[in-house]
Order: structure tokens, then sequence, then C-alpha cells
């Protein structure tokens, strides 16, 4: 079912131990006690069992939401952009088929690889990279993420990524992975800043990202859709950055990282006096409000999974590997 290319360590670490361990370690000295609080020790975010665990829970909350079109189903299991798609997308679904999903097929992750890197503070996460039955040969990216003990494991980005395109990533004498601070220095462009900084280049371009799919192709695409005969597209794009949406970073061998990172993007289409708005399909319409007369302005929330090099690494720009997109809600005029 999975195979295993997280930590190999010589002695097992085991659920308990990482949470005594991550609320406090206490070393006895002849003075007394010197106490280490969690938020400050560097400590694996999780064991791989506890990774297996909450990936299953996942796709069993999944697959029961997507055939419900119910999204309480699984809305303790997803957060940040993930939790925003997907909320939107079962939404449309349940007003379109109020009975459910009648072409539910399960999700079924295999060949399943997690990546735990060991940090100090929170958000403790990690990253599952899996084999789907959906999505022909990509690699489905999933990380996970949560902000306490007692709080689950929820999937705050989900991207797919094309065979062979997931890099190697840096780990210690016992497996563990490193996390890349937010504001590091040592890259093309900071964690930080990736979601501001693509943005910014989808708006009027920019030397920090290579050209790609996702990137010079998607700018010509919407260049060549804002000037269709009878019909103006407008896009605005803005970062996503707070709290769930926080850009996570994991460090490559090659010295650079992997990102994950998300944005907001807004597209607004106005009719000509006497053409018409083409139909947004069913999906679209059962979450826009108002009436599309003239106008329809949607909203998306897009994730996105980056290459960024180490600075100075031969002049390479960050490289988009992976986006899944989503609309949100939508508003006719």
């Amino acid at each position: 079912m999975s195979r295993d290319r997280g930590p190999r360590r010589p002695r097992r670490l085991d659920r308990s131990a990482l949470i005594a361990a991550s609320v406090t370690a206490l070393s006895l000295t002849a003075s007394g006690c010197v106490v280490v609080h969690g938020e400050r020790e560097v400590l694996p975010a999780t064991t791989k069992a506890e990774a297996a665990k909450a990936l299953e829970q996942f796709t069993n909350a999944y697959n029961a939401a997507d055939k419900a079109y119910d999204s309480s189903l699984d809305a303790a299991h997803v957060t940040g952009a993930l939790g925003a798609i997907d909320a939107a997308r079962l939404k449309a679904g349940k007003t379109n088929s109020p009975g459910g999903n009648t072409t539910h097929t399960p999700l079924k992750l295999s060949d399943v690889t997690y990546t735990i890197p060991k940090k100090a503070g929170w958000p403790r996460w990690f990253v599952a990279d899996a084999a789907g039955n959906k999505g022909g040969t990509a690699r489905w990216l999933l990380v996970f993420t949560r902000n306490g003990l007692n709080e689950p494991f929820q999937v705050a980005y989900l991207t797919l990524v094309a065979e062979g395109k997931v890099p190697e990533f840096k780990k210690d004498a016992d497996g563990w992975a490193e996390a890349v601070p937010a504001n590091s220095t040592d890259l093309a462009a900071a964690p930080a800043d990736l979601s501001e900084d693509y943005a910014s280049y989808l708006k009027s371009g920019s030397d920090v990202f290579a050209d790609g799919t996702h990137t010079s192709a998607w700018r010509a695409d919407r260049a060549k859709n804002a000037i269709r005969p009878g019909l103006a597209t407008q896009y605005i794009d803005e970062p996503l950055t707070n709290d769930a949406y926080t850009p996570l970073a994991l460090r490559t061998q090659d010295g650079g990282a992997l990102v994950f990172f998300a944005t907001h993007h807004y597209v607004k289409q106005t009719a000509h006096a006497g053409a018409a708005i083409p139909s947004p399909g069913e999906a679209a319409l059962a979450l826009t409000k108002g009436e599309i007369k003239q106008s329809l302005t949607m909203e998306f929330v897009s994730n996105e999974v980056a290459l960024d090099p180490a600075k100075g690494a031969g002049g390479q720009k960050v490289t988009v590997l992976g986006r899944i997109q989503g609309l949100t809600t939508a508003e006719g005029s």
C-alpha cells in the first residue's frame, strides 16, 4: 500500500515520547529542574505512524464528503487553500445534486512517501507524496498542518506535480527533513514573499519566475482572453498569506527549497452592449449571487508549489511545478 522513504533512524520515537517532549523537556540537575518549553524545542513534527493515520483519516473524510456533497463531513480535516476550494466545490455540488454525487469515485492514494521536518514552534507540519487513482501519473502532494497537540492534522495545500519532478529533500542522520524559515534570505525569493511575487508577476511580469505552464503560458492565455470580441475580461491578483494560508517550505538536497503557497484571484467579465456573458456553467452558477445582466465577477483561491533555488545558483529562477485553483464565489450584476 505504501512505500516509506521517510525517516530512517536506529531507534523508534513513539507518539507518547513526542508528546511528552513537545510539552516539556526536563533535565534534573543538582540544583533543581531546568524546563525547556515545547514551542522552542526543535522536534519532529510527528511520527510516520501518525502521519499515515492522518492521511487515512483525511482520505476517508474526503471521500465521504464527496459522495454526499456535504462539507461538514471533512471540515475537520481540511484548512487553508484546500479548505476554501473544497467547501465551495461541495456547496456547488449539493446545490445541483441535493441527493449526493451520483458519479462519485473514491479517491485512493498509494505508494506514499512521508517527509517530516524537524522544527521548533507551531505550526508543525509534514508532506505526503502519493500516487492517486485520479490525475493520471501525477504525484499528489498534500501538506498536513496543525497548531497544537490537541488539534487534528488538516490538509492546507493539495497540488499535483508531474511524475519525476518532486525534488529530493535534505535529511539529517535520523531521516528528518529541514523546514525553511519563511523569511529565509538564502533563496532566490523568500518563501514569505512568493505569494505577493506571484500576484505581481501575473499582473505585469518579473524576473522572479521561470517560464512554464503556470507562469508565462498562463499570462499569455489571460492576455488572449482579455480581448475577446464583445467581452472585456479584467484580472485582479492578490497575495494570500495569513493564518492557514502561511507559506511552508522544505529544504531540498541542492540547497534550495520546495515552497507551498496560496494566492487570491478575481476575474470580471463585462459584456459589451448587445452581447451576452458566456454561461459560466452549472457549478459556477450555484456559487453566484445576484443576476448576471452585464457582468460576472468570479473569485478564486489557488494553491501553488514551486522550486525556489538557492540564491546565486547559476541565475536560476523560481519554477512553479503545480497549481490547483477553485472558484469560491461569484456575483452577477
